[in-house]
């Protein structure tokens, strides 16, 4: 019988500590398991890969040939190091059944590998699993959403609630789920994923930096056939932007709203990208309004709206990019010590 090797996969930017307390929960937690722990040290380039790479050796890690630690030269985003560990698999040189991605900054709980594993082995047509995700201080994150639309892109800035009811079937982050469902998309950072979802679509898109990627991943797997779940069974701790420091941005910064237009393109074309940044910045002008009228606080950071406008002019004014292939063996260069 297949024993269903897992590979997981820490993506690790700049947060060493943080990275070997989330290796050691998953460790943990894959005792029992068969399958191996994949730390990608995605260019970090102020000494992370050396720092885990002693410490795992100090824990006898290394040479329990189940974990092992890699660098890339560079960092290409997410969804590039994703490919990078994807492309590596596990240690004889074959591919998994099973990827189990996880943020450097996400702690398992429990039994939550265990969990999206046997989901999806319960499942025939089930693809992606996605886990319930709470801060570190105990409160909930939405993980399970709809797809982005011109709808969703309005109702996400407007933040008003007739807007809110009347849109429901297109708002994005669904209401909390209780019990398993499934989902347009979820959040990677508690993912698994079928070996035959990234055999059907390919790996991420690394035109996304950040971002989106895993929006574009779930759709293209809907795409091939394959259904993404939430799983709440599965559950994970999570600090939430301690590599890009999304919660304290004074600026979104240009990737952001990059993928977010290459996604609307990607998939809907020039025109609907265009219309969704309308819808977008409506939404946010009349917020503005009620900011002035109502003493509603400040949510976005400082000159999105502005930011927003300009971005999307930009875009527009700017010459057709030709098409780009799929990406179905991620290669890029990357050097291991085992």
């Amino acid at each position: 019988m297949n024993p269903q090797r897992i590979l997981t996969i820490v993506l690790n930017y700049r947060t060493p500590e943080m990275t070997l307390q989330a290796a050691e929960a998953a460790l943990r937690e894959m005792e029992g398991l068969p399958g191996e722990l994949l730390i990608i040290d995605n260019g970090s380039g102020d000494g992370s890969y050396e720092q885990i790479r002693a410490a795992a050796d100090s824990r006898g890690w290394l040479g329990s040939g189940r974990l092992r630690v890699v660098a890339s030269p560079v960092n290409g985003g997410f969804g590039a190091g994703m490919n990078l560990g994807l492309k590596t698999g596990l240690s004889d040189g074959s591919a998994p059944e099973l990827y189990y991605l996880l943020n450097s900054d996400a702690f398992v709980q429990g039994s939550t590998i265990r969990t999206l594993r046997d989901f999806l082995l319960e499942r025939p047509g089930a693809g992606l699993a996605g886990s319930y995700v709470r801060g570190t201080d105990g409160v909930p994150h939405r993980t399970a959403f709809r797809f982005p639309s011109i709808a969703g892109e309005f109702e996400a800035s407007v933040r008003t609630g007739i807007f809110t009811r009347l849109l429901k079937p297109w708002v994005v982050a669904m209401d909390m789920p209780m019990d398993e469902v499934q989902v347009d998309w979820t959040a990677g950072a508690s993912l698994m994923i079928r070996r035959e979802v990234i055999q059907a679509v390919g790996g991420f898109d690394e035109t996304f930096f950040l971002y989106f990627e895993e929006t574009d991943l779930c759709r293209r797997a809907a795409r091939a056939g394959w259904r993404t779940h939430y799983v709440p069974a599965s559950k994970i701790a999570h600090v939430g932007s301690a590599s890009t420091g999304m919660k304290g941005w004074q600026r979104t910064p240009q990737y952001w709203f990059d993928s977010r237009r290459h996604y609307f393109v990607k998939h809907h074309g020039r025109a609907y990208a265009a219309a969704a940044t309308l819808a977008r910045t409506a939404g946010s002008l009349i917020y503005g309004l009620r900011r002035l009228i109502q003493n509603k606080p400040q949510v976005d950071p400082p000159h999105f709206l502005r930011d927003l406008v300009l971005h999307g002019l930009r875009a527009m004014a700017a010459p057709r990019p030709k098409p780009l292939q799929e990406t179905r063996a991620p290669s890029p260069i990357a050097k291991e010590q085992k």
